[in-house]
Parts: structure tokens; C-alpha cells; sequence
């Protein structure tokens, strides 16, 4: 959730850090992706924020948050991804508004996360550093620790909480004990960010 301005520099400055980007402006010609990702983080800032102007701009990013989400195929609700999101593809992409997701989490398309269908605040929580493979499928009440991996069409309804594990299979199991290879230390990043 972004409360305010400087969080909403420092996620912005996440975002761009996973994709190698120099700027927030996406390109005139496509760079649809990221124009999906920069009406997001918008979004969220000024849902958060009070008063006229704040409204107005939350339904003006909100269109494109929208219109982006409709034509890349994604529904991706805000305030459900921590900073360092990095979608790497368009193609269908469902996330529950329940779900909460930490920081760095790299995601392909074909990705279910939702609730079992008990109740609206059965959906999964999931660590920071995770990368999550094309056509996974996580649902329930579940925890996936920090620096997992989830495999390709993975179906996860139950916790993972180790860290630093790979998961795959229908139902999900753990194969191996290799960390996402891929992990960003959030501290250390925070750290020179402030500087």
C-alpha cells in the first residue's frame, strides 16, 4: 500500500530497477506492460490520498489501469503487490484483491492467485523474492515463504513456509532447496535508495 509520495517514488523506483529502466515515462509506441504497471502504482498513491484532486486523479489512472489490464489480459487489483513487481508478459494474469504479495515478486502469464471459495479472506500470502512460473495456480488460505520458486502450472493449495525453496507438481511439492537465484536484498536496496 502506498501512503504517500516518497513510497511512491520508492516503489516506482523498484518497478524500474527490476525491468533495467532509466525512467517512469514508457515509450511512445507499445511498452504496454509498463504503462499497465506506472497506472497502478498511480492508482494506488492517490486512492490513499484525501480530497478533490485526489479522486479525480484515482479515476483518471484508474481508466488506465483499466484499459491496459483489459488489453494485456490482466486483472491485478491495486494494493495487493509489494514494490519490484515485474510482469514478464502479457497474457492472462487473475489476482484475488485479498491476496497480499511482498517485494520482487516476478510473475508470467497464466497466473491464478485466488480464494478457495469459502470466503473473501481466504486468499494467499506470499514472501518477498518469489518467482512464480507460466499457468501457476495458487489458492486458499496459504503462506509461500521468501525466495521460492513456484513451477510452471504448479497448483498450490497448501503452505510452503521454508524459505528458499522450489515448488512444482499438481498438487505442489517441494523438489528442491535452490533459492530463487534471483533474489534482491530489499535492506541494502532501501539503504542506497536512501542516499
Amino acid at each position: 500500500m502506498i501512503k504517500n509520495f516518497e513510497e511512491l517514488k520508492y516503489y516506482l523506483y523498484l518497478d524500474r530497477l527490476v525491468y533495467g529502466r532509466k525512467s517512469n515515462v514508457p515509450k511512445l509506441k507499445r511498452d504496454f506492460v509498463w504503462k499497465f504497471q506506472l497506472s497502478l502504482r498511480m492508482e494506488e498513491y492517490h486512492m490513499q490520498q484525501s480530497g478533490l484532486y485526489h479522486r479525480f486523479m484515482q479515476r483518471f489512472w484508474g481508466h488506465f489501469h483499466y484499459k491496459y489490464g483489459m488489453m494485456l489480459g490482466f486483472e491485478i487489483p491495486c494494493n495487493v503487490f509489494g514494490p519490484g513487481l515485474k510482469i514478464n508478459h502479457h497474457g492472462l494474469i487473475i489476482i484475488n484483491p485479498e491476496a497480499r504479495i511482498g517485494a520482487f515478486c516476478d510473475i508470467h502469464q497464466g497466473v491464478n492467485i485466488g480464494m478457495n471459495g469459502k470466503s473473501d479472506k481466504d486468499s494467499p500470502t506470499i514472501g518477498d523474492n518469489v518467482w512464480i512460473g507460466p499457468g501457476a495456480k495458487l489458492f486458499g488460505p496459504i503462506v509461500i515463504g521468501d525466495r521460492c520458486q513456484i513451477g510452471a502450472n504448479a497448483v498450490v493449495n497448501k503452505s510452503f513456509f521454508d524459505e528458499g525453496i522450489t515448488i512444482a507438481g499438481v498438487p505442489a511439492h517441494i523438489v528442491s532447496h535452490n533459492p530463487n537465484p534471483y533474489c534482491r536484498d530489499i535492506n541494502l536496496i532501501k539503504k542506497k535508495y536512501d542516499s
